[in-house]
């Protein structure tokens, strides 16, 4: 019985060993040796002719069942290999497996949760995130064809292409990891790929929270503002974060909300029940069929969302984001590339005058004003850390200009021997305008969040609400309760 056959009558099967197996989980460099190479390239064309050509191609999405059969396929061939000793035959049975069933050199790098990235820079140069710092690997591909047929692996089973006329694509893994990927001309030292792993288990607030990226009256005064129906940008740096922490804000929507995503590749992992993911379309072979952001902003409001999520305004699609909210979409988030607050509504601004309607300026800042009540600023420091460095509020216009005020601010006061920045989260003491807006909804925040002083005038011990909670059981009670 053919390969193929033995594949298809697997397909369906429960398979309930999920994990990899211990012997391609292993971080064995992919570089074989000359004998190796030669034995792996025999096997490799036996299995390529026992499989059919899109069978290869979509590879990557076989099932569990599928893919035990091609594991048990591998070792009878490398079994009838004479002379192969057991490290041999493991090195060579793990770099054929992920050859064919996933994605060549980079397949224990993709296997490993402590590498969040993974940059591809050429054949023989590539880098991964660990902890947030950057370190080369001595994972290498053959040359330049292999790299490119790994990207073909990726976006083939997606409809989309990656040549000359269109060389550069953005994708997804099946596991929901965000992929680009760039080829000659554009990329000059050979096909580049980078890929942002998928955290099989989403972040919550309490990991955040762990992490230091923010503080618990912070975390409070946020869970009480999208519940509250807060529009909300959170704005940062490449690889600040800025999609986790969206994800994570989107869990405190209440579930009878109807909530409509829209992403240029999906990687948002809400656990609503009622959510409608909306993804771009890239241009077909002959140009047609793109299907931008902008045009889905604009269905979404057909779809009778409650909330309206879009991963990252680029564009145009800033303007039609801005009417959403100012026309009964309340509650709505979505993410920007900025600096800091203030220079997240002057890209906002640029990105409204981008959608080609010839707007005043003032026109655009009002309409900004009215529809922004948070700017979430979220930054990647020196250590590979994320923290939250600001939580500001629009207040509105006064003459030209949009009013800010901080509600949260991290001050960072020095670096330690081991590099780690220090710093500390702050409230300014100032209560934000919204509070009101949080009171009518039921979520009527201490004055301790904002760093006032109780209601009885005398300061409690401890500094940081986030750190005498277990000293204060009342506030403890008043902060815990149904908040996440």
């Amino acid at each position: 019985m053919s390969l193929y056959r033995r594949l298809k009558e697997k397909e369906g099967q429960r398979q309930e060993e999920k994990t990899p197996p211990a012997w391609l989980q292993s971080q064995a460099e992919m570089v074989f040796l000359e004998r190796d190479r030669a034995m792996k390239d025999r096997i490799q064309e036996q299995l390529i002719k026992e499989l059919d050509t899109e069978e290869v191609i979509f590879s990557a999405r076989m099932s569990d069942a599928q893919q035990e059969v091609v594991r048990t396929r591998i070792l009878e061939l490398l079994a009838k290999e004479e002379g192969v000793s057991p490290l041999e035959r493991e090195r060579v049975a793990a770099g054929l497996f992920a050859e064919i069933v996933g994605y060549g050199p980079i397949q224990p790098l993709l296997n490993d949760p402590t590498v969040s990235e993974i940059m591809v820079n050429g054949a023989d140069q590539i880098y991964v995130e660990r902890g947030g710092r950057l370190e080369r690997t001595p994972v290498r591909f053959r040359d330049d064809k292999h790299v490119l047929h790994v990207i073909e692996k990726i976006v083939a089973p997606l409809g989309r292409r990656v040549d000359e006329a269109s060389p550069m694509v953005d994708a997804r893994l099946p596991d929901g990891s965000r992929v680009n990927a760039i080829i000659p001309p554009l990329a000059v030292r050979g096909p580049a790929l980078t890929i942002r792993k998928f955290a099989a288990e989403p972040l919550g607030i309490e990991d955040l929270i762990a992490f230091e990226t923010l503080t618990r009256e912070m975390a409070v005064f946020l869970a009480a503002a999208v519940k509250s129906r807060l529009n909300i940008v959170v704005s940062g740096g490449t690889g600040s974060g800025k999609t986790t922490t969206l994800n994570v804000l989107s869990g405190f929507i209440p579930a009878d909300e109807r909530i409509v995503t829209i992403e240029d590749a999906a990687e948002l992992q809400l656990r609503q029940e009622h959510v409608g993911p909306l993804e771009a379309r890239a241009p077909n072979l002959e140009g047609q069929g793109e299907v931008p952001i902008r045009q889905l902003v604009r269905n979404a409001l057909r779809m009778r969302p409650d909330r309206i999520v879009v991963g990252e305004v680029r564009s145009g699609e800033a303007l039609d984001m801005l009417q959403a909210m100012n026309t009964g979409h309340d509650g709505s988030l979505t993410t920007c590339h900025a600096n800091s607050p203030r220079d997240a509504l002057a890209r906002i601004e640029t990105m409204v005058l981008m959608a080609g309607m010839d707007l005043p300026v003032r026109a655009i800042r009002e309409q900004m004003a009215a529809a922004i009540d948070l700017i979430v600023h979220q930054a990647r420091l020196k250590d590979g850390s994320r923290k939250i460095t600001h939580v500001t509020e629009v207040q509105g216009m006064e003459g030209d200009v949009i009013t800010l005020q901080d509600v949260f601010i991290f001050r960072q006061t020095g670096v330690a021997a081991d590099g780690k920045v220090q710093g500390t989260f702050k409230a300014t003491g100032i209560r934000p305008h919204c509070h009101e807006r949080l009171e009518a909804a039921g979520y009527a925040l201490p004055p301790e969040v904002f760093g006032e002083a109780p209601p009885d005038g005398r300061r409690r011990p401890g500094g940081l609400l986030g750190q005498r909670l277990g000293r204060d059981p009342e506030v403890a009670d008043r902060l815990s309760r149904d908040w996440w």
